[in-house]
């Protein structure tokens, strides 16, 4: 029943724990990853470098970091039973829907409440094998031998389209990488936290994680912000068709975040980062397209801090890195993997089920069942008398 505590729809304004991990600051348009500033290591930091901050809290003595590159090589190889189930997948299998399935079979009972460094490091190295395999299936190739000279955003390229990336694609996206590996308490690392204060396993979490990714809301944009760019036919056009969609009151993606009243820092990064490797025509345009509909929203809401988002230029760098739209979530979830574990290792120090309340707003209590049940028991406890 009411009981004039605050709610907070969608938890807005609610601290609901203590991390070291990294820190979003919307106002200032900062994210930190353990004291260091993306800004400081995007782009040119290898990406098991900023894993290895990630899980062990302070950088490593060199670049990239010797122990989260070894371990992840010596964990690239999936056992039989998970390439049964990779294979036995439909090749029309949605790739997000294949890949909710092969974090399940990653684990196959190997996981248990604590999670361990170890656990994420498997999970790091397995998640582009999966997809890259199951990928490879559904386009009618075979799978791509491993290649152990090569670090992880290269490998997954070169396991995903069998020939070594162009130096300036894995640069490119092992900026994304980098700056897609954690932010703060998203919703997908909300939802990996909650099954984790559960005690349930990391990879039972990361399930619960990429559920929640696939949402349009939070990693699902990015693809639908190329469908948008593919809609407008003429850049000219570009703001009248922005109109026209706010008028259906429909969403543009790219824009608007719920922390950041100001640029993200990501989304700047990433514009310089696609610009480095796409099409200038195409790139072009995406900026046309970009200054129109700032322009559409800040008239329609004045008052309101509406900047590009981190989904607007990701879609630009991804695709110019080759990687069809179907990929796009995937690979979202496969850098964000490392946040992931670190999120997993911190809930469980000093762990407490996570379990906020509502405020009931149904009908008052003592309602009366309007059926017969001759074994209820009444509110006294005693079981009514059998009827003759």
């Amino acid at each position: 029943m009411s009981g004039g505590s605050p709610v907070a729809r969608g938890l807005d304004g609610l601290t609901v724990g203590r991390s070291k991990i990294s820190w979003v600051d919307g106002e200032l348009g900062s994210l930190v990853y353990r004291g260091f500033d993306v800004r400081e290591l995007v782009p040119g930091t290898p990406y098991e470098s900023v894993a290895h901050l990630l899980l062990y809290g302070d950088p490593p003595p060199e670049d990239p970091s010797r122990q989260v590159r070894d371990a992840l090589s010596a964990r690239r190889q999936l056992s039989p039973e998970v390439v049964r189930v990779v294979d036995a997948l439909p090749a029309n299998e949605p790739p997000l829907d294949a890949l909710r399935t092969l974090i399940s079979a990653i684990g196959m009972g190997q996981y248990d409440y604590p999670p361990k460094v170890e656990e994420g490091l498997d999970l790091m190295a397995r998640l582009p094998l999966v997809f890259a395999r199951f990928f490879r299936r559904s386009q009618g190739l075979e799978p791509v031998p491993i290649d152990p000279r090569m670090g992880q955003v290269e490998t997954y390229l070169h396991q995903l389209f069998g020939s070594h990336p162009e130096p300036r694609r894995v640069r490119a996206l092992e900026g994304y990488f980098d700056l897609l590996a954690d932010h703060g308490m998203n919703a997908s690392t909300f939802a990996l936290c909650i099954a984790i204060s559960t005690e349930s396993d990391l990879v039972s979490a990361a399930t619960a994680a990429l559920a929640v990714l696939k949402g349009r809301r939070h990693g699902g944009a990015p693809s639908l912000v190329l469908d948008m760019l593919d809609a407008i036919p003429d850049p000219d056009r570009a703001e009248r068709w922005i109109e026209d969609r706010l008028d259906r009151k429909e969403l543009v993606f790219g824009f608007g975040h719920r922390v950041y009243k100001v640029e993200d820092p990501r989304s700047e990064l990433l514009h310089e980062l696609a610009r480095g490797v796409g099409d200038p025509d195409r790139i072009a345009l995406a900026e046309r397209i970009e200054r129109a509909a700032l322009a559409a929203l800040r008239r329609r809401h004045p008052n309101a801090r509406i900047y590009t988002n981190v989904e607007f230029y990701a879609a630009l760098l991804l695709e110019a890195v080759g990687l069809p739209r179907t990929c796009f979530t995937p690979t979202f979830a496969i850098a964000r993997a490392a946040g992931w574990a670190a999120h997993a290792l911190e809930q469980s120090d000093g762990n407490r089920v996570i379990r906020p309340d509502v405020e009931y707003e149904g009908p008052a209590p003592g309602r009366r069942w309007p059926h017969e049940r001759p074994d209820r028991v009444s509110p006294t406890g005693a079981r009514p008398t059998a009827v003759s």
